[in-house]
């Protein structure tokens, strides 16, 4: 399988679900917390904005070279370009002289973006993907009528920005030939298909592999590969998925608990915390539904 091709289904493969966009406006000297959780595309519609994350835990994407280059020390963002967290660690942005941001916060299996660094700066968003550029410039402006579909329209120009974002590091860095394509191992998706289906049974690895057909340790290895993660992480991973999806429909913390199989709702809240940052009882209340305001 060629690299384009591969990035091609990997991208098509992400499962996002947009939040809300929304507009936010910083005065000289003040900044914008991004928090451990959902992934976030924060694009800078005028001014500036500088973020230092910590050694080895980003990249810089450029339109005027062919690569990503890994980052170091604080960068800088002007007008037309963009940055991305995966929430998997905080990060402080500060605007000097003041900026004029589109934040789009989404759900992104990490699972899925494995060869991504936690944060990439995309300088020049806007040359690289123009298209991308001008959707996400109308994101998070009020729409007086509240026309009927509006929010089915923001959900789509929402993931389309964010794999644009994806696209863009991917097809300058190292990570165009690393990306992983889909796993086409008929064995390795029978178990992962069977997890999904069945999140809150108390899934073993020997219960996995021996839907695989394979030894405990060469199943849990070609997982690893094939998925970018343990089967433990996975299956942890598909039931906190789930449980932000009951949440948000209205289940209570307990019901959720028994549903995915936990023995107490303590347990379920820990991981539901370590997951994602927050209490599941915080997560339920969000207004996660997309919109153009």
């Amino acid at each position: 399988m060629t690299p384009s091709i591969a990035l091609e289904q990997a991208l098509s493969s992400l499962d996002i679900r947009p939040g809300r966009a929304h507009r936010a406006s910083l005065a000289p000297g003040e900044s914008l917390q991004l928090g451990v959780g959902d992934a976030t595309l924060v694009y800078v519609r005028s001014g500036e904005l500088t973020g230092a994350p910590a050694s080895g835990t980003s990249c810089t994407v450029g339109a005027a070279g062919p690569d990503a280059a890994t980052g170091a020390g604080p960068r800088t963002l002007l007008a037309g370009d963009a940055f991305m967290s995966l929430g998997c660690r905080p990060i402080t942005l500060t605007s000097q002289s003041g900026a004029e941001l589109t934040v789009v916060p989404a759900d992104v299996s990490l699972a899925a973006v494995t060869p991504l660094p936690p944060f990439v700066f995309i300088d020049g968003f806007v040359g690289l993907e123009p298209a991308a550029a001008a959707l996400v410039a109308h994101l998070g402006v009020d729409v007086a009528d509240g026309r009927s579909g509006d929010a089915v329209i923001c959900r789509m120009m929402v993931k389309t920005v964010l794999l644009s974002a994806i696209r863009a590091w991917a097809a300058r860095s190292a990570g165009a030939s690393a990306w992983p394509a889909p796993t086409t191992d008929p064995f390795l998706s029978r178990a992962a298909e069977a997890v999904v289906a069945e999140p809150g049974r108390d899934w073993t690895i020997d219960q996995l592999a021996s839907l695989s057909a394979m030894s405990r340790t060469v199943f849990a290895a070609r997982f690893r590969r094939a998925y970018g993660r343990s089967p433990a992480s996975y299956v942890t991973e598909v039931r906190m998925r789930h449980a932000k999806d009951l949440l948000e429909s209205g289940a209570s913390v307990s019901e959720t608990s028994r549903t995915l199989g936990y023995g107490s709702d303590e347990g379920f809240s820990r991981a539901f915390r370590r997951f994602t940052g927050v209490a599941p009882s915080l997560w339920r209340v969000r207004d996660a539904a997309p919109s153009l305001r």
